[in-house]
């Protein structure tokens, strides 16, 4: 018998049971160089930082700008000016009064630099804290910033800081803010008057002609403020150079924080007020627990309950649930629709 031919077929079976991965004890072999299936790859651990909340803004240098002024309390309302201004306000005029439900007068004022261009409610309507109702005018250059509802959620009531940089040009350089962003409606100012002269005699012989009779003021108008959409209106400093039309970016800050909790926004699922964050345990399981938020800078959010701060946290953070089959305002359908 030849016993390099047996010795010969035996290895070439031992090589095939290696190439199959024929094993009777263990019928699954994990690759070398891969976790297993549902390991946590990438955790991060919060930090502790300032922060400021920040919102960029795409506008543009314009003459005469139109800005809101809202009303200062819930009452009613009642104006002192019966027409739009000629003259720039040399210091903050008062234009109009709120009395509130206990009968005491807050004034409304439009700043210095301003005219006032528009009424925007009726005189002696009940109004909200915070609903516009006078328009103004900033005289001169100012910059416009056209924004949508989200960004108006961000920056409303909260401007505490704008800066602007023109576009090749100057900057940066603080813009006061003027007024509210709210959309303002068409206003009105009440026709002025007709002049009225004394009747002469022309040198033809001609009668007289009649002048109509001075209207008393209703109210009522047919030239005011038009209509805009939801925007900033900034005051540049005196000194900057200025072309009307040119672009310009405004970074807006609307709130800051010092040494507060944060995560990378990718570890978090949420954007305001509530959230979601997966916390890695010793075995590598995920356990979802809900959190707080607070500022946010696009890269980074606050933290402000939900974990002590030495938790092991996954990236990404968790998927929010999707909605339930057949509930309002899905369809039926996943989030995928």
């Amino acid at each position: 018998m030849d016993t390099r031919r047996v010795t010969g077929v035996g290895a070439a079976a031992l090589l095939a049971a290696v190439l199959c991965g024929c094993d009777s004890s263990d019928e699954s072999v994990t690759t070398p160089g891969l976790e297993a299936h549902g390991t946590v790859l990438t955790t991060v651990k919060p930090t502790r930082q300032d922060l400021s909340n920040q919102i960029s803004l795409a506008g543009s240098v314009t003459i005469n700008p139109v800005f809101g002024i809202v009303a200062p309390t819930d009452g009613e309302l009642r104006y002192l000016d019966k027409q739009p201004s000629k003259v720039p306000a040399v210091r903050p005029k008062w234009v109009a009064t709120v009395w509130d439900s206990d009968g005491a007068p807050r004034r409304v004022m439009i700043p210095q630099g301003s005219m006032l261009a528009g009424r925007l409610m009726d005189d002696r309507a009940d109004v909200t804290a915070g609903m516009p109702i006078i328009s103004a005018k900033h005289s001169g250059y100012g910059i416009v910033a056209e924004i949508d509802s989200a960004q108006a959620y961000r920056i409303s009531g909260a401007i505490t800081n704008v800066r602007a940089q023109i576009k090749n040009g100057p900057g940066p350089f603080a813009c006061t803010a003027l007024g509210t962003i709210a959309a303002l409606p068409a206003g009105s100012i009440p026709e002025p008057p007709p002049p009225t002269t004394e009747p002469t005699t022309g040198a033809s012989g001609a009668p007289p002609v009649a002048q109509p009779p001075t209207q008393e003021d209703t109210g009522g108008g047919n030239e005011g403020s038009e209509a805009t959409g939801m925007r900033l209106v900034c005051a540049p400093p005196g000194g900057v150079k200025l072309i009307n039309g040119a672009q310009v970016t405004l970074q807006v800050v609307t709130a800051k924080a010092s040494k507060v909790m944060v995560l990378p926004v990718e570890a978090v699922a949420g954007v305001q007020g509530k959230g979601k964050v997966d916390i890695v345990g010793a075995d590598q399981q995920r356990k979802t627990v809900d959190v707080v938020l607070g500022l946010t800078d696009g890269k980074v959010v606050q933290i402000k309950s939900g974990l002590k701060g030495d938790e092991t946290i996954a990236v990404p953070g968790p998927d929010l649930p999707a909605a339930e089959p057949g509930a309002e305002g899905d369809g039926g359908k996943g989030p995928n629709g």
